[in-house]
């Protein structure tokens, strides 16, 4: 169970010939186990069976059922609420792995906790999103997976592979069906500057205009965002902010609302990580939102749904690079060198 084998003759010498195998193993904590079964299933396999336990005490402890001994380890993670102490099930579910003689360790993380601690911004300040890849690194792993990282040089602070996917082929693939009717009336919005590359691509994609919404953020105030002005055409337009999580959601919204206050038509957001920590489910009903459209990275319980929200599948682009990390195949490669 929970492991995938491709078999393979080599010759080790005049005469002797061996028979050899890759197996694939997939385990998952239990931070978004339904995942982690979608993403199993993507690969005709099995998650192999684990026992978690969390003592009296809050401390953790996992076990394999099975023998990972050679195996390629793959370690599906998501990092919801609460972070932290999934943070501690993956550094010891690599740990096991390691201890136990896995052959490679890949820790598939959809979305990277401390993603936006990528950098100093005043003195005494950590650099967390380093110190995480530094505590994977120390655990066992070999490699990591994510999707959309909040900045691109958290790449350069694993000692090792980082396979960087995009969940914009799985979104462009949803608007491009809704969209097709309005299509010349899109324009693409990026919510900040520190995301104009994004959508500018998603401009490309899309043979669609693009617009800037210049914000100011106050260092000293978390989650609290003033819109200043908007570069570009909005008015009569079908809006689509483009982003790579939300949180609180008061950065969209604010946005939204410049947007609509500018004549736009409609507004659309279109996010990878549904963080949604409080007061995101309610905020994002506001009036100047007609659609929240984000990928299940992250566990979304009921009590975060809300009238509105569309969910898109990430399995299918996890497990089709999963299965290209196994056979040695290209990652970029699924891409086309679009993002």
């Amino acid at each position: 169970m929970g492991k995938k084998k491709a078999e393979k003759s080599k010759s080790d010498g005049p005469g002797i010939v061996t028979r050899s195998s890759k197996r694939l193993v997939l385990v998952s904590g239990r931070s978004h186990p339904e995942l982690a079964e979608d993403v199993a299933k993507a690969l005709d396999s099995e998650l192999l069976p684990t026992e978690h336990r969390t003592f009296a005490s809050g401390e953790i402890y996992t076990r394999f059922g099975e023998s990972v001994r050679g195996c390629d380890a793959f370690v599906i993670q998501s990092f919801g609420q609460p972070v932290n102490e999934w943070i501690m099930e993956m550094l010891i579910m690599v740990d096991a792995l390691k201890r136990a003689s896995a052959k490679r360790i890949t820790v598939v993380a959809p979305y990277y906790p401390y993603s936006r601690q990528d950098k100093k911004g005043r003195g005494r300040e950590p650099i967390s999103a380093r110190l995480i890849a530094d505590l994977m690194k120390a655990a066992g792993a070999n490699r990591i997976m994510s999707v959309d990282l909040h900045a691109a040089q958290i790449q350069g602070f694993f000692d090792g592979p980082v396979d960087h996917l995009f969940a914009q082929p799985v979104l462009l693939d949803y608007f491009r069906q809704q969209l097709e009717a309005e299509k010349d009336l899109v324009t693409i919005v990026s919510p900040d500057m520190g995301r104009v590359r994004v959508a500018d691509n998603w401009s490309d994609q899309l043979g669609a205009p693009l617009a800037i919404i210049h914000k100011r953020r106050d260092p000293r105030v978390a989650n609290q965002v003033t819109v200043h002005e908007i570069v570009g055409q909005v008015e009569g337009r079908v809006c689509l902010l483009v982003d790579d999580m939300i949180d609180t959601g008061g950065t969209i919204v604010k946005a939204a609302e410049a947007l609509k206050a500018n004549g736009a038509l409609r507004v659309i957001v279109a996010a990878t990580h549904a963080v949604f920590s409080d007061p995101a489910p309610v905020i994002l009903t506001s009036e100047a939102i007609d659609e929240v459209v984000v990928t299940d990275t992250l566990p979304l319980p009921e009590e975060r749904r809300f009238p509105g929200l569309t969910v898109l599948p990430i399995a299918p682009l996890l497990a089709r690079a999963i299965h290209e990390v196994f056979e040695d195949g290209s990652v970029t490669s699924m891409f086309d060198g679009a993002a």
